[in-house]
């Protein structure tokens, strides 16, 4: 679900957060990382070893770890840093959307175990086949993408908009 996961991890960052200096732009890349390493190692390269496409990036030591990497390799008060440290939220909030404490096995892994979780339906042509048949998915992506078009309606339509935000991620704070 990737409209979902961008969606509304931007619009629970922007919520909570209420952060003018924000990059959202590494908000969104840190909502879909976790989809972005485990969905092709686990369905596609390695699915007869992991049988699952939610593997290590969706264990809550990943983030951590992800976390503890930035604080000690980059300086305070730092571009790097707080881009880095986006993509960690972004990390986190989408394990929040996926429900992944619900696999205990998957969410403290290595703690149950060094096992993942078989997943049937977990190669990619049938993932991809029952994400496109499901409700439950197009309504996610909905949501999400609706959120998108209105942040972009109402923060990214006025000349220098986009060109301030493909600069430095942010937009305005004038509504959520």
């Amino acid at each position: 679900m990737i409209f979902w996961h961008l969606g509304l991890t931007v619009l629970i960052v922007r919520y909570v957060f209420r952060d003018p200096k924000m990059d959202l732009r590494w908000i969104l890349v840190g909502s879909l990382l976790p989809d972005v390493i485990d969905k092709p190692v686990g369905s596609i390269f390695f699915h007869d070893t992991f049988g699952s496409h939610r593997l290590v990036a969706h264990a809550v030591v990943f983030p951590i770890v992800l976390l503890a990497i930035v604080m000690v390799s980059t300086r305070r008060d730092t571009a790097r840093r707080r881009g880095a440290i986006a993509v960690v939220i972004g990390c986190f909030i989408h394990l929040l959307l996926d429900g992944v404490w619900t696999s205990p096995e998957t969410f403290l892994w290595p703690f149950f175990g060094f096992e993942f979780p078989r997943v049937a339906g977990s190669e990619f042509g049938t993932l991809v086949r029952s994400m496109l048949a499901s409700p439950m998915v197009w309504l996610g992506e909905g949501v999400g993408a609706a959120y998108l078009l209105y942040l972009w309606r109402r923060h990214l339509t006025a000349p220098g908009d986009l060109r301030r935000f493909a600069g430095d991620g942010r937009v305005a704070l004038r509504r959520v």
